[in-house]
C-alpha cells in the first residue's frame, strides 16, 4: 500500500508553493507612465496628492511588496500594515505593526488606531490601496464603545469563536460592534478613492466577509446580529460593559450598497477558490489520482462534514473501482470548543475521521493554507487506516483528546500534526481524501 499520508502532505506543499501572491499582483495590475490599470479600470496617479497603503491580514507583507514593486520607483507612499509577523524587509514610509491572532492584541488596538487616524486625514485627492487578507478581523481591531479595554476585546473574540457559531454568523457580529469592519473604513475615507485589493479565504459572492469587510458594503443587518446574539446566548458571556451597550441597543447600523462612501470604492480579487483548487487537483492527478473537487461543506459542523466528504470519496471509488481517487475540499468548518487541549478545526476534522477510516486503505488530510489550525503550533494534521490502532497502541483515546479539543496533541504524538510555520498567505483550508482500490 502507498504511503497516502506522505502523498496527501506532498499534494498541500505543492498547493501552497503554487500559491504566488506577487504574481498574481503583476497580473492584475500593470502601471505604464504613471497610469495604473486594475481590471479595466485606469488610474492616472498624477491626480492625487496622497497615496496611502492600508494592508491588513496575513498575507499583508507579500501583498504589500507586490504593490511596491508595480508601482513606479519615484512613488511616495504612505501607510499602515498589520500582519501577525513583522516585516523581513520594511517599505519606507509604512509603519508596521504586529497583530494578535486568532486574539487581538496590543497591536490589534494601536493598528485600528492608526489607520483611523490616516484615513482621517484624506480627501478627494488620496488614493488609497486597502490590501486585505485572511485573518484581519482579528489583526485590526477596535470596537465602537470606547469604553472597552484590551481585555474585554480579547474576552469578546473568544466568546465569538468558540460559540459554535458559523464564520459568517461571527462576522455579522464583528461588523456591527467595530469601528474598522462592516464598511466603516470607507467610511472613515469617505471621499478618497478607494481600490481593495484582496487574497481571499470567503467563498465567492461573500466578499465582506473577508477581514469582515472593512471597506466593502455590509449585507447583514442589527436584526440578523440579534438574532445570532440571542441563538448562541452570546449577550451573557460578552464583557460586562460590553453586555449593558448592546442591549441598551447601542449599536449603529453599518453602510449598506449605495451608501454614497462607496461611489469612488473598488474590489478586485487577487486570489481566491480557484486558485486554491486548480493547483490541488493538478498536483493530485500527477500523483496518479483520479481527482473531484467540492466546496459544498462549507461552514458545515466537523461531523456531518467529515460523513459527508468520506461518502463522496467512496462514491467517487466505486465509480473507479482498480484507481486510485481523491477528493479536494476546501472551506472552514465549525468546530465548537469543549475542552482544554490544543487544536483547531483542521485537526478535529481529521481526529473525527479517524474512527470511520480505520482499517481503510484511505487517507484524510486537513490543513490551514496560513500554516495555522485553531491555537495550536500546527497547521492540520493527517491519518490514515492504521491511525486508529497505532493510537491505541501507544494508550491514546481518539475519543477523549476530541472531547478535550485536543486534536494537536492526539496527531504530535504519532508524528501526525502537520507544521509549516506561518506560509504568508490565507486563502482556504485544504481537505485532500486519498483511496486506493479496495483489496
Amino acid at each position: 500500500m502507498a504511503d497516502l499520508k506522505q502523498i496527501a502532505r506532498h499534494i498541500f506543499h505543492q498547493t501552497l508553493a503554487a500559491i504566488d501572491i506577487p504574481a498574481a499582483m503583476r497580473r492584475k495590475l500593470t502601471c505604464d507612465q504613471g497610469t495604473l490599470l486594475i481590471d479595466k479600470q485606469c488610474i492616472d496617479l498624477s491626480l492625487f496628492s496622497r497615496i496611502c497603503v492600508v494592508a491588513i491580514g496575513k498575507a499583508a507583507h507579500v501583498m504589500t511588496d507586490g504593490l511596491r514593486a508595480v508601482l513606479p520607483p519615484s512613488t511616495a507612499i504612505e501607510g499602515i500594515v498589520c500582519a501577525p509577523v513583522s516585516p523581513t524587509s520594511p517599505i519606507n514610509g509604512l509603519r508596521y505593526f504586529v497583530g494578535g491572532h486568532p486574539t487581538p492584541n496590543q497591536d490589534s488596538s494601536n493598528a485600528a488606531k492608526a489607520i483611523l487616524a490616516l484615513l482621517a486625514g484624506t480627501d478627494e485627492r488620496s488614493l488609497i490601496f486597502v490590501l486585505l487578507s485572511g485573518g484581519g478581523s482579528a489583526l485590526v481591531e477596535l470596537l465602537l464603545d470606547s469604553s472597552q479595554t484590551l481585555e474585554d476585546v480579547q474576552s469578546l473574540h473568544r466568546a465569538l469563536v468558540t460559540c459554535g457559531a458559523s464564520i459568517d454568523e461571527i462576522n455579522t457580529i464583528r461588523k456591527h460592534l467595530s469601528a474598522v469592519k462592516g464598511g466603516r473604513l470607507a467610511v472613515a475615507a469617505s471621499s478618497a478613492m478607494k481600490i481593495t485589493l484582496a487574497v481571499s479565504d470567503v467563498p465567492p459572492g461573500r466578499e465582506s466577509a473577508l477581514a469582515s469587510g472593512p471597506t466593502l458594503p455590509d449585507p447583514t443587518t442589527l436584526a440578523d446580529c440579534h438574532r445570532i446574539l440571542k441563538t448562541y446566548g452570546l449577550l451573557e458571556r460578552f464583557p460586562p460593559a460590553l453586555e449593558r451597550w448592546v442591549a441598551a441597543g447601542s449599536p449603529p447600523e453599518t453602510p449598506k450598497p449605495g451608501d454614497p462612501v462607496f461611489t469612488r470604492a473598488y474590489f478586485s480579487l487577487l486570489l481566491g477558490l480557484d486558485d486554491l483548487f486548480h493547483p490541488a487537483h493538478h498536483a493530485a492527478e500527477a500523483h496518479g489520482f483520479v481527482t473531484c473537487c467540492d466546496n459544498s461543506t462549507d461552514d458545515w459542523p466537523i461531523e456531518r462534514a467529515a460523513v459527508n466528504l468520506l461518502g463522496q470519496l467512496d462514491s467517487l471509488r466505486r465509480a473507479h473501482p482498480r484507481q486510485c481517487v481523491a477528493l479536494i475540499a476546501d472551506g472552514e468548518l465549525s468546530s465548537p470548543v469543549t475542552g482544554t487541549g490544543l487544536g483547531g478545526r483542521n485537526s478535529s476534522f481529521v481526529l473525527a475521521c479517524v474512527e470511520k477510516i480505520a482499517g481503510r486503505r484511505l487517507a484524510v488530510f486537513s490543513a490551514g493554507t496560513d500554516g495555522i489550525d485553531g491555537n495550536s503550533p500546527g497547521a492540520g494534521a493527517v491519518a490514515d487506516g492504521h491511525t486508529l490502532n497505532r493510537a491505541k497502541s501507544y494508550g491514546l483515546d481518539a475519543a477523549a483528546f476530541f472531547r478535550n479539543s485536543d486534536a494537536y496533541n492526539f496527531f504530535a504524538k504519532l508524528d501526525d500534526a502537520v507544521t509549516t510555520g506561518p506560509t504568508g498567505t490565507n486563502l482556504r483550508d485544504l481537505r485532500i481524501l486519498l483511496a486506493e482500490p479496495e483489496a
